[in-house]
């Protein structure tokens, strides 16, 4: 599986932003599928996380944040609201071979390269 993310910029706090990742293969619906990020000098953070049946999100993020995906298309995406400035990250998607949404970056075998995603105050 190869993923492909793409969607971040420069927002300033309070915006929006949309992240997607589109994945190759053909069992894309069966995998569970999460968003993490990673701040200079931090580790990598879950942010949410979807399977077929569950949707899971930090708890820094709910509310505010949406995951969804369109197994036609092969792609999740990570609908970004009323944006922080300490959000401000490379955001990473990732692909685990699991039917459960997990928070911890080791249970997802593949990555996307990152999108950065900057939010000015």
């Amino acid at each position: 599986v190869q993923l492909q993310a793409s969607g971040g910029g420069l927002v300033q706090a309070g915006g929006s932003l949309r992240l997607s990742c589109a994945a190759s293969g053909r069992t894309f619906s069966s995998y569970s599928m999460g968003w993490f990020r990673q701040a200079p000098g931090q580790e990598r953070e879950f942010v949410a996380g979807i399977t077929r049946s569950s949707i899971y999100y930090a708890d820094s993020v709910r509310g505010r944040f949406t995951i969804f995906r369109d197994n036609a298309k092969n792609t999740v995406y990570l609908e970004m609201n009323n944006l922080k400035p300490d959000e401000s990250a490379v955001y990473y998607c990732a692909a685990g071979s699991t039917s459960r949404v997990y928070s911890t970056p080791a249970r997802y075998d593949y990555w996307g390269q990152g999108t950065l995603v900057t939010v000015s105050s």
